[in-house]
């Protein structure tokens, strides 16, 4: 097995690490203090390539593979992981739905202004009371004529007030359970289709997250996405895969906190030599930097099963369930070694403490992933 990066891999890094560094990094505490989604910086990603990472050129994508789009995700989480979490739903959740199960008048239609950036992409799952528990879903479609009509709401859904366009699921048959839920795209603007509540939230908040709310939101049949019946079923095979983008940004995150740590420790002066001579700082060092490895290869290797058209279920979990713990383990540690100083906004420490826990709860979370690692292990042919 080859573990190296190609030469074109290698200048990809190298060219979003600039730009993050460059383009996101002087801002990144403003937006965050602010709630900011930095919709500026929309067109610069698009030209990057990075709003279509890995959709084909043929519907205005930059035709990438999986493992690129990990490298992309990577380096805007070392950066800003609130922007690399945008860029990793509307890529890895709305993007990718309509790829996977779109008809090609839908993907002419809508996948390719989200590929170009035109578009931003929203994704409704999660309600109050339905998380993983698809049985308890209470948004509602249901066919009237050549429409269909949809009521209740959504919550938890990232770009729910700014995004363009939404895949949302609802219920079409309450008696088949999580067979009777079917996926629909709605544009913003469409009559019944609102914003609610936009979340104040702990981390992450450059990436907008707010309600959607749906009132006799009345939308044509053909923007029913996928086959009745197996929205959710669909749902779930996208979220295999984006559980690869959530694995990458807890890599990059920990790879941004553990620098940080990295940087202090060399600063930091105790006892007449810098705290980074101490080999209880050495230790937390290097055992960061051994995890974060492993979690990069997890990911990578999810990323390759992918490549080659692999199931991939268990990979992309154990990889998402392990870079997002180790991910919180580096950024405690990060706060640890600044100390006094990782308690405050004048070092990155705290900010990488705050965003790092949404990596165990978003996607599933990590009691979600051990069950389907479980079910995977125990039950599978």
């Amino acid at each position: 097995m080859d573990f190296r990066l190609t030469e074109e891999q290698e200048l990809l890094r190298r060219s979003v690490r600039e730009f993050a560094e460059t383009e996101i990094g002087p801002h990144v505490m403003e937006w965050d203090q602010a709630q900011h989604f930095p919709s500026e910086l929309v067109p610069q990603l698009a030209s990057l390539g990075l709003l279509g990472i890995q959709i084909p050129e043929t519907y205005g994508g930059a035709g990438m593979s999986a493992i690129d789009y990990c490298i992309c995700i990577e380096e805007l989480a070392r950066v800003d992981p609130g922007v690399a979490l945008s860029v990793a739903a509307h890529n890895g959740l709305c993007s990718a739905h309509i790829f996977l199960f779109g008809t090609e008048e839908q993907k002419r239609r809508y996948l390719v202004p989200l590929a170009r950036g035109e578009k931003i992409g929203a994704w409704g799952l999660t309600e109050s009371t339905s998380g993983s528990d698809a049985a308890s879903m209470r948004t509602t479609a249901t066919r009237s004529g050549e429409c269909w009509v949809l009521n209740g709401s959504k919550t938890f859904t990232t770009h729910g007030k700014v995004g363009d366009v939404l895949v949302a699921m609802a219920v079409t048959n309450r008696a088949e359970s999580s067979k009777g839920i079917s996926a629909f795209i709605i544009d913003k603007g469409t009559a019944g289709l609102a914003a609610g509540k936009k979340e104040d939230k702990l981390g992450m908040r450059a990436s907008e997250t707010s309600e959607v709310l749906f009132e006799n939101c009345s939308i044509p049949a053909g923007q029913r996405l996928g086959e009745e019946g197996q929205g959710f079923v669909n749902a779930m095979q996208v979220l295999d895969s984006g559980r690869i983008g959530i694995a990458a940004l807890s890599v990059g995150l920990a790879q941004g906190a553990w620098e940080a740590a990295l940087r202090y420790s060399k600063q930091r002066n105790a006892f007449g030599k810098a705290i980074s001579k101490f080999q209880a700082i050495q230790w937390k060092l290097a055992d960061n930097a051994t995890r974060i490895e492993a979690a990069r290869l997890l990911t990578y290797r999810a990323a390759y099963l992918k490549d080659r058209g692999r199931h991939l279920t268990l990979e992309s979990s154990m990889a998402k369930l392990y870079a997002s713990e180790i991910a919180v383990k580096a950024a405690d540690d990060c706060v640890q070694i600044h100390g006094g100083y990782g308690f405050v906004k004048d070092y990155p420490a705290e900010k990488y403490f705050r965003d790092v826990k949404l990596t165990t709860i978003g996607e599933g979370t990590s009691e979600i992933q051990r069950l389907v690692i479980a079910r995977q292990l125990l039950f599978r042919p």
